[in-house]
């Protein structure tokens, strides 16, 4: 028998053949593979997430000052700064401005702060009332009545000329507010 002829001897390039040991044990391998990236893309991705340190807020035109009559309160809305496509009509947050004097405003988050119902302003009485659960507020924001642990939270807001601008991008809540 020549060399060539010996069956335990492979030419070179030629390749082994497949036994069903073989195929089990790299269909094993690669499924093994493709769940942990399907696993740890994610996990990846939180962890990046976490450790970016991204601003949730920034200062948006809310209109003219002229706008917002002296000793009213008027409903407005800016476009949050930190939104996607798909977000729609939700990426509009509507606040209150209450004008107290000629450069003096306040902007509230139009949230009631027990539950984040929109509170409505009644300017007959003067009052923020909430229609989820009857939470009072007065004109300054400061907690009236009701199950409301504290007034309305409040934007900070700055006069630039002859706009208003305000402080916006994250809706409060009790654990961090505005």
């Amino acid at each position: 028998m020549a060399d060539g002829d010996d069956p335990k001897h492979e030419t070179p390039g030629e390749l082994p053949p497949v036994n069903r040991r073989g195929f089990l044990m790299g269909l094993g391998v690669t499924l093994n593979v493709i769940g942990a990236a399907m696993v740890g893309v994610p996990v990846v991705g939180y962890i990046a997430g976490a450790l970016r340190q991204r601003s949730y807020q920034a200062w948006i035109p809310l209109g003219q000052v002229v706008d917002f009559p002296e000793g009213e309160c008027r409903l407005a809305s800016y476009e949050n700064p930190y939104t996607v496509p798909w977000d729609g009509f939700t990426a509009k947050v509507p606040c209150w401005v209450r004008r107290k004097g000629a450069r003096d405003f306040q902007v509230f988050a139009i949230n009631c702060a027990h539950l984040g119902c929109p509170v409505r302003w009644f300017p007959e009485s003067q009052l923020f009332m909430c229609p989820c659960h009857g939470g009072v507020y007065y004109a300054d924001g400061s907690r009236a009545s009701g199950p409301p642990p504290r007034g309305l939270y409040e934007y900070e807001y700055e006069l630039r000329g002859k706009e208003l601008w305000v402080r916006g991008g994250q809706i409060p809540t009790l654990s961090g507010p505005v």
